[in-house]
Parts: structure tokens; sequence; C-alpha cells
């Protein structure tokens, strides 16, 4: 899901501006790794009465309309007992009315309200027997904010009225009987639509019959074979015309794909939209190639154009506000990642959010070419680097009804969850195995859900690398590392000490990083050297002088670089020391091999470049008292008017 922020400050600066904005102050909760596997359900407004059961099947049967939000009519849930079963359980807010309730054509009159959970006590039923539930109910749920299970819209450009809905993450109930659960999908689903002759509505799956039921009604019939979320089921009506492409993924030898786009019926709409909705084949081609054949590839896929403020990624049919290529190849990334491999809870909404951002990335890589998936990336990173903390994995005390904006927060969910996912490619330094990782991940949970964990696995599994230390630092952890470097020649070695802090809570992201060396004859090269500490030092011969470093030239990694110091070659420096002890603890000693000439300033900073202590001595064997300095990593900067050299120590 996107969500257009047009009247916001943006995150992305794009032609397409989208994202969400971060409400919450996530820093200091350190690492936010779930302590153990988490139950079916983990809000606790939703009642215990509905583990009794497995969706199997929805069946919406409603009448709707493009200027109201009012909805009636009809739901059927088919379900399996997975235990003894006396009360059946449902959502549905009390704003709705309630006409009538059978479960196997038997009709039951008595109900209570829990919340928003209705809840019919029945005859008892007994674990593992199937039953099929119908309620009746009509009423309006009022067209509120972004998180609204119906919205009604107008728009004044093409003179039309829309109307559309949006379950995610916890609004089904807003507008159809549910059981809101995200790891029960149903195995199917059928939406049909009743409204006005002169209108369309479009849902999931594909439209298998119109009945003109002679009043003035006409009933679209959507089928879904495929197994679905509650939240993916959706309607959208307006006065649509029907405009058709086609996609040919390569593993389908010729054939093709239906893409059925759904917009309004007025004149320039189709001539202002159809470039953007052309776009559409070309991104499910390449997904076709990178992650699997498209998963719902015996269906559709679609759009349906309302006045919603970005898109939601509806199985089959996206509701959408526009066609920019940001966002027709962000929601398009949710059919793999979001539809058919879906988040096994809102935690874990990096399965579908992280992912979806970083298809959108590898749709600019592809298609528009590197460069322009380089700034895709770059921005990501920028993005989740404007503030110090906060992980991408959501803690579960953080997910609750009136917080939905810290699941959907850009910065984190989007931005950060793409980011690093584009540093574990990088990781694992190989694109094809990277790829058949994500392939693996779809077949494996293909029609299902997953978590973070899942992933991980699969990743393992795949590389034969050990993930554990990068997910529990990128995933699970907070913030960004930075990079303090000082590097020399010698003698045609390059030498280079790396000091690695970080932006918030975890200590350490042990990682790849690139160094672009350009040397004196203008050529140029990058190597790459692994961070496994706070303070690593490294060298390579290269027979020539380095005269510049950059760090991550491609922008592959996500990190701040706070200094890149020049030294000068050890046995040559009128000022080299060594110090000690290091790691120091009340009392550090600086040793001077020269005589100066001038005296000398010592300074004491942190890695930001601020002072703490500052003295000139002409001593060649000194002493500072550390005793009142607070654990962490410092930098001994002495000069003598000419050189500066400088040396790390850490408290």
């Amino acid at each position: 899901m996107k969500r257009s922020l047009t009247f916001l400050i943006l995150l992305f600066v794009t032609a397409a501006s989208f994202g969400q904005w971060n409400d919450s102050n996530l820093e200091g909760k350190g690492l936010d790794a779930p302590s153990s596997l988490s139950p079916q359900f983990l809000y606790d407004w939703q009642s215990q009465y509905m583990d009794d059961y497995d969706v199997k099947f929805y069946w919406l049967d409603i009448s709707v309309s493009d200027v109201s939000t009012f909805v009636s009519g009809n739901v059927t849930i088919n379900a399996e007992a997975t235990a003894v079963l006396d009360t059946f359980a449902f959502e549905l807010i009390p704003v709705m009315t309630i006409d009538s309730f059978f479960l196997d054509g038997t009709k039951y009159t008595s109900y209570t309200y829990d919340g928003d959970n209705v809840l019919f006590p029945v005859d008892e039923i007994a674990a593992g027997t199937g039953f099929s539930a119908k309620i009746y109910y009509h009423g309006d749920p009022g067209s509120g904010g972004f998180f609204s299970g119906v919205s009604h819209g107008y728009d004044s450009q093409y003179g039309k009225h829309v109307v559309w809905t949006l379950s995610e993450p916890f609004s089904a109930k807003e507008w159809f009987p549910v059981k809101q659960d995200l790891e029960d999908k149903a195995d199917s689903a059928w939406i049909f639509l009743t409204t006005d002759s002169s209108l369309m509505a479009g849902s999931e799956g594909l439209l298998t019959n119109v009945v003109n039921l002679g009043n003035g009604k006409t009933r679209y019939e959507w089928k879904t074979r495929y197994p679905i979320d509650y939240y993916l089921i959706s309607f959208a009506v307006s006065d649509y015309q029907v405009y058709n492409i086609y996609a040919h993924p390569d593993e389908m030898n010729g054939d093709s794909i239906l893409i059925q786009n759904l917009i309004y019926d007025a004149p320039g709409c189709l001539e202002n939209n159809k470039a953007g909705i052309d776009e559409t084949a070309p991104i499910l081609e390449l997904y076709s190639d990178l992650f699997s054949l498209y998963p719902f590839d015996e269906e559709k896929y679609g759009h349906c154009l309302t006045k919603l403020g970005g898109g939601m990624e509806h199985q089959t049919m996206t509701t959408i506000g526009g066609f920019s290529f940001h966002l027709v190849s962000h929601e398009l990334g949710h059919m793999w990642f979001g539809d058919n491999v879906t988040c096994a809870a809102w935690s874990d909404i990096w399965i579908n959010e992280g992912f979806a951002t970083y298809t959108n990335g590898l749709a600019e890589e592809f298609i528009n070419g590197w460069e322009s998936g380089k700034a895709f990336f770059t921005n990501a990173q920028n993005s989740a680097m404007s503030q110090p903390g906060g992980s991408v994995y959501i803690p579960e005390d953080q997910i609750y009804e009136g917080n939905e904006w810290r699941i959907f927060d850009g910065r984190l969910s989007y931005n950060k969850g793409a980011a690093i996912i584009h540093t574990l490619r990088h990781e694992i330094q190989d694109d094809s195995l990277f790829f058949q990782v994500l392939k693996t991940f779809q077949g494996d949970f293909a029609d299902s859900t997953a978590t973070g964990d899942d992933f991980k696995n699969v990743a393992e599994d795949v590389t034969g690398m050990d993930f554990g230390d990068f997910f529990d630092e990128w995933y699970y952890g907070e913030g960004y590392p930075i990079y303090d470097i000082e590097w020399y020649n010698l003698s045609g070695t390059f030498f280079m000490t790396v000091t690695q802090s970080t932006s918030s809570s975890t200590p350490l992201f042990k990682m790849l990083m690139d160094y672009k060396l350009t040397f004196d004859d203008g050529s140029d090269t990058t190597v790459r050297f692994e961070q496994t500490d706070n303070i690593n030092n490294f060298s390579i011969y290269t027979g020539k002088t380095v005269t510049h470093v950059s760090v991550d030239p491609e922008h592959w990694t996500m990190e701040k670089v706070n200094s890149i110091i020049v030294g000068v070659e050890e046995s040559e420096s009128p000022v080299f020391f060594t110090i000690g002890p290091n790691p120091v603890k009340n009392s550090l000693n600086i040793y001077f091999a020269n005589q100066p000439l001038n005296a000398r300033v010592v300074k004491i900073t942190d890695l930001s470049g601020k002072t703490l202590t500052s003295f000139s001595s002409s001593d060649n064997r000194m002493n500072i008292d550390f005793s009142g300095f607070s654990k962490g990593i410092y930098l001994v900067r002495v000069t003598d008017g000419d050189h500066t050299f400088i040396r790390k120590i850490i408290k």
C-alpha cells in the first residue's frame, strides 16, 4: 500500500510523490526480536472464539453505490471447526445492523457484542466439522480518513463519483462480517456486487457473470479461486469504462495475462492515463522473471481508479489513485510480496511493504537503468537515516487500532525495509543467488503467510550463509552505522583504519563495505572489506599511491560517513606517537618518538569532532586522566602545526 502525501513533507523527491509519515518516537527500544512464537491472535480486542474455526470461503452478495458508503446484503462464511465450537464469532462494527443469522440453515436470533466482536451461541459443532454461516446485514459505516473501510470521493476533473474499500489493517469489519486473522486465509472468495446499471463495480478474480436484474440494477459476479487474506477483499464502484491490455511473461511461451483496468468513463480519462497503465505489462513481465510467474496468472491483474491518495494492493485488482511508474510498480510488486506471500503478523509488515518498495527499486534498475535504480535506493537509505532510531520489525505492543501509521511508517517499514534488502543483496555478492532466494521464498510460502524469520531461514538455506547477526542488527535492531576512516600509503601498500559507531542502540553492524580508491595516475579500483568489529585495520598492496577514498560508491549499503582523514606514513611523521593502554580505564599514556621543534597541541575528541580536552606540551611522554570519560570511542589528535596524526582509543 502507498499513501500519497502531496500535502505533507515528502520522504522521496520523485515525479510521483508517495510514502508515509512517522509519528512515533521509536528510539531507545533496543533489539525488538520476539522472545517467543506469537499466538495466533495477537490483539486483545479480538474474541478468542474466532480461534475455534478456520475460514474456507467468503461469499459477499451486497448492494453498493457510487455516492454513498451504505452497504446491504449478506455474507456467507464457510469454515471448519478447529475445536468444539458452541459460539460463532465474527467482527462487524455495531453501527452496522444485523438483520438475521443462519448457521447450516438454522436461524439464530440471540447474540451479544464484545467490542466489535459479534458472538452467536449455536448448537455445538465438533472439531473437524465443516459448517456454513450466513449473515444478513445493512448499514452505513461512514467515510472517514485514510484507514476507512469504505470511502466516497468525487473526481472534479472527470465529474465522477466513486466509492471504494480499504480494509488494511483492521477495517474489513467496517463493511462486512469477517474474521480478521492474517494467518487464516480463505481458500477462495466470491464478491457479488449489485449497483445501478449505469455503473460498474470491480473486485478480485474474474468477472464470471454480469446479471441485469431488470429493475435498473446490475449484479457483477467476481470470483477468485486463489487463497486470499481478509483485507485483500475489496470493491470499487463508479461510472467505469474497461481498458484491457496483456502481459506476456517468458515462462508462458506466448500466452498472456489479462491486465484489466477500470477507469472513469469520461472524456480524456483514458488518454491521460494510458501511458502509465501501459507500463504495467513490462513491469509484470520483469517481476515474473525475477520472482516467479505472476501468482494469479489464471485470473488477472487489474486496477480500479478511485480518489484514494495512493494505492492499495487488493489481490488481482489494485485500488489506485493514479498511474505513476512508482505507484504502479509498488502495488504490482505486492502481488508477490503481500498477496501471494502475506505477513503472518503486522509486526512483520516488512514482508509486504519493505519488499514491495524494493520491487519498485528493481523496476527502476532493470527497466530505467542502474542509475535510476541507484537513485531510488539512495533515497530510501537517506529516508531511513533521517532519524537515528527505530526498527523495521514492529514490537507487538505497538500494534493496535489507532496506531496504524506505526505499521505503515514510511521511514521504517517501507524505506529502511527496502534498504536492508539491498544490503542483504550486497552481502550475498551473487545476484543469481539473491534472486533465487526470492524465488524460493515465493515457492515455499505461496498462498500462505510468513515472518521475517521465515525469510531469513530461506536465505540461509539457499545461500549456505548465516544471517543471524544480519537480522539481529538490521531487522530487529535500531539505527545505522557511522564511519570514521583514517588511511595512508606506505611503500605501495594502502593502509586504512575503519571505526564504526552507530546512531542508536544496536552496538555494531557487521557488514561488507566497498571503498573506491583513486590513484595518482587517475585510475581507480574498488576494494571490499568486511567490518567485523567497531575498529578494523585493513591493508592491501596496490603498487600505487592512493589520493582519494570514497565509501560505498554505488550506494549498496546504508551508512553515514562522519570523517575520512588522510594520515601520513608513520615512519616519516614528526608527530608519530603511541598510546596505551587501549582500551583505557582511568589513565592514558602518550609516547612520542621525536623531540618537537615546537610545542605539540593534543586534543581528545569524540567521533563527531567535539573537543573534550585540549592542551599544549613539548614533553615526549604525557599522561591524561580518563576516569571522567564515559565509555565509548575517542580520537587522540596531535599536531605540531605542520602535520597531524590521529589515533583511536576505546574507554
